[in-house]
């Protein structure tokens, strides 16, 4: 597949080396060629320097005979008419844009995006996208990392393994003896800093990270037999009144049993924020100022939710909230190297907006059925949900049969409307869903067993 990538900053140099990675022909576009360079000579990419708007600059990238085109510059109306110029000079089949500004992303106006009028395939809102991912934190507090899938049926989680935890130093086969009916699965491991697909005689130990792919329903016990404890989530503390701040607090308004509280540095910003929320009490001043987390009262909050447009300011409001007595503290980190410090510091779960995106983008870059698309780590892995198709190597044969690469393990399968645990003797039939775990190495095979076709584009 041919795919022009516009924008070489964190999102589309990641974008670009998932892509490559998977020997497809990318070429990376930027108006800036040092981040052209630098991307042209640590991936196996192609790089135009110039403004990827421009129809000279598209045509020099290969815009004639691309079959994609993602524009993820910084610039929404950039991305727009990007997209705009390769429907219309190029034919370019498929065309993703990442948009910021919500007035873009108005229910009421997606008439825009229609074929005939701004042609975008997909659009993608890394605000929404982060909120999203914050909401999903709060809902599971007692784990590092979280995210739905099978239409909210399935959760992968990821939990960090304590002196707590009552299962450490067994085999990972004799927990499904022992909990039989438990439809949870270890589909990944984090071991002094790397992360590997687990085989059945392997343990866990404390210190170690896991990812577990579970039940809906399945959950709460889950959690229990890591040794971690459920608490609901009655009272948070927003630092930042951002877009995605906004948008957290005012999906928590919505539910009605969540009382939160905002803190934003800006007065224009505060005010806006407090015109756009009814019952949420948004204050003006510095989230690092102690007497005012006080005035929020962050000692009696549940939670602290730190997500200004700054890393650092988030970490430190997130350690200044755990000092004064917060159980729970979760940090927006943009900077890939400042997450190694999020655990000595004591905060207890981060956001990466950059994973986000990336893995929103992929789920509308693979090939074949593929449902949903979750980035792990600094892009070492991915869950991917798909549908198995009727030519799938995978259609008509028991799980024990399938020739998976190491570095896979199937962490859950629908039929129907009903989750299963995918144990050896189950049959996949077509129409089923599966959701596989795959190092980043072993993506390319998954996609094969899918039965990957240009034709399901």
């Amino acid at each position: 597949m041919k795919v022009i990538i516009c924008g070489a900053g964190q999102v589309g140099w990641q974008i670009a080396r998932h892509l490559s990675g998977e020997k497809n022909d990318v070429t990376i576009v930027d108006n800036d060629p040092d981040l052209v360079r630098r991307a042209t000579d640590t991936l196996d990419v192609q790089g135009v320097a110039g403004f990827a708007s421009y129809p000279d600059v598209l045509e020099r990238a290969g815009a004639s005979d691309a079959d994609m085109v993602i524009a993820a510059t910084h610039s929404d109306e950039v991305n727009m008419v990007t997209c705009q110029v390769a429907h219309s000079v190029f034919s370019v089949n498929r065309k993703i844009a990442r948009l910021r500004a919500q007035s873009y992303l108005r229910a009421i106006y997606s008439d825009l995006y229609r074929r005939d009028h701004l042609p975008i395939d997909v659009v993608i809102s890394p605000e929404r996208e982060v909120a999203a991912a914050a909401l999903h934190r709060l809902s599971a507090p007692s784990t590092f990392d979280t995210e739905t899938f099978m239409n909210g049926q399935a959760q992968l989680l990821g939990i960090s393994v304590d002196e707590e935890c009552p299962i450490t130093n067994t085999p990972l086969r004799q927990l499904t003896d022992l909990f039989s009916t438990l439809r949870s699965i270890v589909v990944a491991v984090r071991r002094e800093g790397t992360l590997f697909a687990p085989d059945p005689g392997d343990q866990l130990f404390v210190g170690d990270d896991c990812y577990v792919f579970c039940h809906i329903e399945d959950v709460s016990r889950t959690l229990e037999i890591f040794g971690k404890k459920q608490k609901k989530q009655d009272r948070v503390v927003i630092v930042g009144a951002g877009n995605v701040g906004l948008e957290v607090a005012q999906t928590l308004e919505a539910g009605k049993r969540i009382r939160a509280k905002v803190v934003e540095r800006d007065r224009a910003r505060a005010e806006r924020a407090a015109e756009a929320l009814e019952r949420t009490i948004v204050l003006n001043g510095d989230g690092l100022d102690a007497a005012l987390l006080n005035e929020a009262g962050v000692a009696r909050a549940d939670a602290v939710l730190a997500v200004t447009d700054d890393d650092k300011t988030n970490m430190l409001a997130a350690v200044r909230a755990k000092a004064e007595g917060c159980p729970l503290a979760i940090a927006l980190i943009n900077d890939p190297t400042l997450v190694p410090l999020a655990g000595p510091l004591g905060i207890d779960a981060y956001i990466n907006p950059r994973a986000t995106t990336v893995s929103s983008i992929l789920r509308h870059i693979r090939h074949g059925r593929v449902r949903q698309v979750y980035s792990i780590g600094d892009a070492e892995a991915e869950v991917i949900e798909a549908e198995v198709l009727s030519t799938s190597p995978m259609a008509g044969q028991q799980l024990r049969d399938i020739d998976f690469p190491e570095g896979v393990l199937v962490g859950a399968v629908r039929k129907g409307k009903e989750v299963v645990r995918p144990v050896g003797k189950l049959r996949i039939e077509e129409g089923d869903v599966v959701a596989i775990f795959a190092m980043a190495d072993d993506v390319r095979e998954v996609e094969r067993l899918m039965q990957v076709s240009i034709d399901y584009f």
